[in-house]
């Protein structure tokens, strides 16, 4: 099983560089896009044999202590077999 883990700076947190992104896209004359947010990605490699809930546990687990600032940050994710 794998987990695709997303970490993004909170939207009360200044984002610059994905402001400074969506300034170039603007200048560039891209047009359909509001607001850039930049981010983390993780691919976790689970343990063979967890079951649904245990995986969806330990992922939460290890985003929430391990893979955020959760003062600044906030996560999502989602498993796949």
């Amino acid at each position: 099983m794998k987990a695709h883990v997303y970490v993004t700076l909170k939207r009360t947190v200044l984002d610059a560089q994905g402001q400074t992104v969506a300034d170039a896209l603007r200048r560039m004359k891209y047009q359909g896009v509001d607001d850039v947010r930049q981010g983390k990605y993780f691919l976790l490699t689970l343990a063979d044999g967890l079951d649904q809930p245990t995986a969806n546990a330990e992922v939460e687990r290890i985003a929430r202590e391990v893979l955020t600032n959760p003062v600044i940050e906030e996560f999502s994710f989602r498993l796949e077999d």
